[in-house]
This record gives structure tokens, C-alpha cells and sequence, in this order.
């Protein structure tokens, strides 16, 4: 890195300590010292690639001031290396306070210049072609095919017409972007995704409502901005697509993944296949009505006819195939449950292989949606090519209305493909294994099947798309190593072994927080036993004048133990799903500030991203070390992985996730330097059994009471 490069992190930094009367932080600044040194290995134009990655992996506790830090480094570096730093939270709320706050106010404060925009997918802006033509049609939702039907119901023409004329409106007043977020009166889902659309139903540049399109508005201004803001699904939906089609290339770009410890898991979601048989077989019968309807509107477009004469007679070939196979999995379910295998009407199937059986009825399925998505893609190409036609004699609009329906058709089309082809093997050779399972599903009396499949890790996918193609990527949070190590992020997400790993300390006093671990007659093994105790326990534990929060790891724990405890506590406790997340934390807020006690009942959602700083969380009080739900899928398939290699999963899986979740929730106490107060934990485990010492070894160094 040059001394110029080096003096211009370092004024910048000086300066927002300086502008803004903050005092320097140790943590803060070896942040900024260890982004800067990785980054620096991205070489400049006409240099060799350095034989270390410019990936930097770090941990950084809450107080250090993480944000000011990653962007004092990684800006001025990425302007001189010619790349576009790319910021990703995890959160909607995260996202809004770095590009409404943050950014502006390290802009104005550190004597650098840049510009900054942010990003959002399609979902999250208005369609006008679609709401124009709802209002235009006088219904309710769009004519459009949505791509999954059977996922959101159409919302009522009463509830619906009157926001989307409003909505019209406003959008001709300049008045709205189209922007979701910045619609002020809210608006709820299903009359959301009437208006809205994906890139498959999106006829892009031919669309004719192009130049007042909301998202290619938004689109475009990201071409010019130095630094790009959006979140963790939409950086993977882009390296999905192979990278560059809504954001900057990867090899063009410097990614900052904020609250980067849920990148594997995100990740996961993006690469997973699924297929839902009874509603995959309406749709097809829908479509293929649909598709002969349509017929005699379009033959006259250039090579359709044929295609649009096919396309019915395949369709119900594949919803033969479907009604074939669903017999054939629920065999599989009747099977299972004679041998007492089934759970939750759950069917994992064991180290990921695929019965033989049912091999040769996946491969009939491959067979039968790739001709399919053959056929729809060649129409979707004539319908683009009639679009570009600047003779044609059709209405345009007919056949931009067509171009959505086939690409939404397309689309699902695909989707199930890939699903049959994971099907469609033994699974034998994997390594590690993919997890595959089936659901079963009872609404209103019509059973149904669900066949999902995903990796257990995300180390090769993002291996592939991230790690070796990313100019440099900086993942950044609170909670990123395990039992005091990196190995869980490492297998989990891929990370390069000769990426920089590196913790930075708290500014905390942790001194400051006392760990109460209490004495106990029972373990959390003895679920009825563990209840009584706890609500025997609680109302003692828990002052009345006190902002407490209590999480659980069992919802019907949490509510067994609120209608055991006496009134008095009850009547000052606010539990999970009474009110949404935000509206708790705002009464239970106001109730302190009141000079009221308050307590929340919350799961994990409580335990991660909730900031009560000061007098509003004095007591936090987890009910049991929170080791996974064993229900999970993917966390079994990857224990199962594990233990077939004669390693021990519950060592190597479960008690380093149980220790991350545990220092996550245990991080709801300290907010502020200020801030003190005390933990208690009501599981005795963590003090007598060999691994309980080894998740309490893990925690911050709070002082400890052991009864």
C-alpha cells in the first residue's frame, strides 16, 4: 500500500474522530489497519495477483464501532484500485440507517468524496405496465400469471383498486418512486405483488413503460455511484446469475458483508430446489388452458403456432408424470411410516440418496420439463423478437402481456427442472452429501407433497462464485467464531484458509455484566421438570421495576411458563406474536420510560439484532443453552454427513452453533459502555458437563456466579 494511500485512511479517520468529539478506539482502529493491509493485496492494473486473497474475515464486537471502520478502510482503497465497493447488510433496517446516516455523515466528516446509491430487486418496485393494466382491467390483482400461484392469494378488487389508482397517482404527481418502502400509508402483501413483477416476468428494455420504470430508474444510478448499498439476498441473487446483472461484476467489486455470519445460510436459500406436486399439476392445467385460449390472438406472430400448439400436449404429459410420481412418494411416506421413520409428516431421506426406485420416475421428469422449458424459451424468443419489431402489425401490448406470462411460465418451468435432476440420481457420490427431503401437507383436506433439495454446506457455491471471483471481500460481525475459533465459519461458507482471520476486542467492560448461573434440581433434558422450574424461578429472578428480557428456545415453553407465572409478572410481560417484533419493543420502551417495569418473552428472533441499551434490558435470562431444533433437515443431513465419517457431530456441529447463539443472546445485556446489568442462565449443563465448559470458556469475560 503507498504512503499517500496510507495518510488518506488515516486523515480520514482523524477527522470524524476529530469533527465529531469521539474518542479513539483501539479495536476500531486495528480494524481499520487489518481491512486496509487485505484489501491492499488486490493488485493494480498490469500487476500479478497476490498469492494471498484479498479476503478479511473479522470479528468485531459491539461498541467497536464496526461500520466507521470498514468504510474509513475499504472506500479509499477501492476508489484507488478502481473498484466499486459493494455494502451488503442483513437487515431492511440495517440498509436504510447505513445509506439514510451512516454514509452521509462519514462523507461529510472525513474529507472524502464519493457517491453512493442503493440497491433493491425488481419485488421491491412498483410495475406500472402491470398496475396500468390492472386499473385498465378493473380487477383486483394483475392478469399476469404470478410464477407461484399457489404461494400468495390475489387480494379482493374492494381492498386492492382503490391503492392502486392511488398509487397511479401519485406516481403521476411525482409524488412516489415506486419505491415499497416509500409508500407512507404501507401496503400489504398480496396487493403488493399484484403490481410488482421478477426478472423473469419483466420484458426489461422493451417494456414500453421503460422510461418511467421505477426500478431501471434506480437501476441506472447505480452505474455511476462509487459505493452500492443493498443486502446479503440481493449480492446472491446477483452471483447467482453469474455476476454483473444487477450489481458490478465481482471481479469488478470490493463486497462488505455486514452481519456477515448469516452469509452461509443465506447462501444456502438461494441454491436450494423445490417442487410442490398438486399445485405444480393445477398450474400446468391452468397454463395449458391459458395457452389455447391465447392461440388464435397470437398465431399471427412469426413462428408461434407451432410452439403454441405443442406447448398444451406437453404440459399434460408432465402432469401424467407428476400424478405418477406423486403416488410413488406417497408409497415412500406409507413406507416410512410403517417402519416409525416419519416425523412432522417429514421425510428426510437418509444421507441424501434417492430411493432406486424413484430414480427412473425423476428422470422421466427431466426428460419431460426439459422439453418444456425448450419450448417456452423458444417462444419467449419469438415473443422478444416480435416486441423488437418496429413493423409488426400486432397490438404490442398483447404480446408484452404474453412475453410476462410465458416468462413467468418459463421460470417455474426451470425451477422444476433443476428440482428433477437432483431426483434424478442416487446422490451416492456426493460429498457432502445434499439433503433431500419430502413434505406433506394437509390443507383443507387435500393432501399434498413438497420435494425440496439443497447443499448441507455453502463452501463450494460460494467458493465458486464468490471467493475466487471477488476483486476483495471484507465479511464483518459481533458473532463470527465459535468456541473461540473461526472453524465453524470456515466450514460453513468456504472461506480461503489464507484469507485474514482476526478478532478485535470490545471496548466493553465486561466487568461491568455479572453470568448468574443458579442452582438447580433439574436438567433441561426433563422438559416438564425444567418448566416448573422456571416458573417457579422467574417471578424471584426478575425485578419489577426492571427492563428484563427472557428468551426461550421452545415456543411452547415460553407460553407454558407465561400462564404458570403469577399475575403480577404476567401483566408486565410482553410475549412474541401478540404484537409484531417492532410494536413490542416500542411498548415495552415506553412502559421503562413510564418508569414501569417491562419484560419480553421472546425465541431467537429476540436473540439477535434487538438493541435495549441502558435501563431498557438490565436482566437478561435465557431459559436453556440453545442448542438447534433437531427438526432441521440440513442441520441433520449435515450431522448425519459428519458422523459416517466417525467424527462427532454434537462436538463438532451442535455445540459450536449452541456457543454462537448462546454469546449472540448473551450480547443483548451490553449495549452501550455504559451499559451494565446482569445474565442469568437457567441450565445447569454449561457448568456440569464436559462441553458445558467449553460454550461457557466461549463467552465474553463476564464476572461469573456459579451457584
Amino acid at each position: 500500500m503507498s504512503d499517500e494511500l496510507k495518510a488518506t485512511i488515516r486523515d480520514a479517520y482523524n477527522a470524524i474522530v476529530d469533527r465529531k468529539g469521539l474518542s479513539p478506539r483501539w479495536g476500531q482502529r486495528q480494524m481499520i489497519a487489518e481491512i486496509a493491509n487485505t484489501l491492499a493485496r488486490m493488485p493494480m492494473s498490469g500487476e500479478e495477483q497476490a498469492t494471498q486473497p484479498a479476503v478479511c474475515v473479522i470479528e468485531a464486537g459491539t461498541g467497536t464501532g464496526k461500520t466507521i471502520a470498514y468504510a474509513v478502510a475499504a472506500i479509499p482503497v477501492a476508489l484507488a484500485r478502481g473498484k466499486r465497493l459493494v455494502v451488503a447488510t442483513a437487515t431492511v433496517a440495517l440498509q436504510e440507517q447505513f445509506i439514510n446516516k451512516d454514509l452521509p455523515d462519514i462523507r461529510d466528516n472525513s474529507g472524502m468524496a464519493f457517491s453512493y446509491a442503493l440497491a433493491k430487486g425488481r419485488r421491491r418496485y412498483v410495475c406500472l405496465s402491470k398496475l396500468d393494466r390492472t386499473i385498465a382491467e378493473g380487477q383486483g390483482a394483475s392478469a399476469l400469471m404470478p410464477l407461484y400461484p399457489d404461494a400468495v392469494d390475489a387480494p379482493s378488487q374492494a381492498d386492492a383498486m382503490p391503492i392502486y389508482a392511488a398509487m397511479l397517482d401519485a406516481l403521476g404527481r411525482g409524488d412516489w418512486d415506486g419505491d415499497r418502502d416509500n409508500w407512507l400509508a404501507g401496503v400489504a402483501e398480496d396487493v403488493w405483488f399484484g403490481v410488482t413483477t421478477d426478472h423473469s416476468q419483466c420484458s426489461g428494455r422493451r417494456c414500453p413503460h421503460i422510461n418511467q420504470c421505477s426500478f431501471y430508474r434506480a437501476r441506472d444510478a447505480l452505474q455511476s455511484a462509487d459505493i452500492i448499498v443493498t443486502n446479503h439476498d440481493l449480492v446472491l441473487s446477483d452471483l447467482a446469475l453469474g455476476g454483473g446483472a444487477i450489481l458490478s461484476a465481482p471481479e469488478d467489486s470490493v463486497y462488505v458483508f455486514d452481519e456477515g455470519h448469516h452469509l452461509p445460510d443465506k447462501a444456502l436459500s438461494h441454491f436450494a430446489s423445490f417442487c410442490r406436486l398438486h399445485s405444480t399439476v393445477a398450474w400446468l392445467r391452468d397454463s395449458g388452458k391459458a395457452l389455447v385460449q391465447v392461440t388464435p390472438r397470437l398465431v399471427t406472430v412469426p413462428g408461434v403456432q407451432r410452439l403454441l400448439q405443442l406447448l398444451p400436449g406437453q404440459m399434460e404429459e408432465l402432469v401424467a408424470a407428476l400424478e405418477v410420481a406423486e403416488q410413488a412418494v406417497s408409497a415412500l411416506f406409507d413406507e416410512a411410516q410403517c417402519d416409525g421413520v416419519m416425523e412432522n409428516r417429514q421425510l428426510r431421506l437418509e444421507h441424501g440418496r434417492v430411493p432406486q426406485n424413484f430414480i427412473p420416475l425423476a428422470a422421466t421428469l427431466v426428460g419431460h420439463s426439459q422439453k418444456l422449458v425448450n419450448s417456452l424459451s423458444q417462444l419467449e424468443g419469438q415473443l422478444e423478437k416480435e416486441l423488437d419489431n418496429e413493423l409488426a402489425g400486432l397490438d404490442k401490448s398483447e404480446i408484452e402481456i404474453w412475453h410476462s406470462h410465458i416468462g413467468g411460465m418459463l421460470a417455474r418451468a426451470e425451477g422444476a427442472l433443476v428440482l428433477w435432476r437432483e431426483y434424478a440420481v442416487s446422490g451416492e457420490a456426493e460429498c457432502p452429501p445434499k439433503a433431500r427431503w419430502i413434505t406433506q401437507h394437509n390443507t383443507a383436506g387435500q393432501i399434498g407433497y413438497e420435494l425440496r433439495c439443497s447443499p448441507v454446506l455453502a463452501a463450494d457455491i460460494l467458493e465458486q462464485c464468490l471467493w475466487s471471483q471477488a476483486a476483495g471481500v471484507i465479511v464483518t460481525s459481533a458473532t463470527i467464531t465459535a468456541l473461540r475459533s473461526f472453524d465453524r465459519f470456515r466450514l460453513r461458507s468456504g472461506a480461503p484458509a489464507e484469507a485474514n482471520y482476526t478478532v478485535v476486542a470490545s471496548p466493553f467492560d465486561y466487568a461491568n455484566a455479572t453470568l448468574h448461573v443458579p442452582a438447580m434440581d433439574c436438567d433441561p433434558g426433563d422438559v416438564s421438570a425444567h418448566t416448573e422450574a422456571l416458573i417457579s424461578q422467574l417471578p424471584q429472578i426478575l425485578q419489577p421495576e426492571e427492563g428484563s428480557l427472557v428468551l426461550f428456545s421452545s415456543r411452547r415453553q415460553m407460553l407454558e411458563v407465561l400462564s404458570g407465572v403469577d399475575a403480577a409478572l404476567r401483566d408486565r410481560t410482553l410475549v412474541q406474536d401478540a404484537y409484531g417484533k417492532q410494536e413490542i419493543l416500542r411498548r415495552h420502551r415506553a412502559a421503562i420510560d413510564a418508569g414501569k417495569g417491562s419484560v419480553i418473552f421472546g425465541l431467537a428472533s429476540f436473540a439477535e439484532g434487538v438493541d435495549l441499551p441502558g435501563d431498557y434490558c438490565c436482566h437478561v435470562v435465557i431459559a436453556k443453552i440453545p442448542f438447534a431444533v433437531p427438526d432441521s433437515p440440513l442441520e441433520a443431513a449435515l450431522a448425519e454427513w459428519v458422523e459416517a465419517q466417525g467424527r462427532n457431530a454434537f462436538m463438532e456441529i451442535t455445540v459450536p452453533d449452541a456457543a454462537l447463539r448462546l454469546v449472540q443472546a448473551s450480547g443483548r445485556l451490553l449495549r452501550t459502555e455504559e451499559d451494565v446489568g446482569r445474565i442469568t442462565l437457567l441450565d445447569r449443563r454449561i457448568v456440569t458437563r464436559r462441553y458445558g465448559r467449553a460454550i461457557l470458556d466461549s463467552l465474553p469475560p463476564f464476572r461469573r456466579v456459579l451457584s
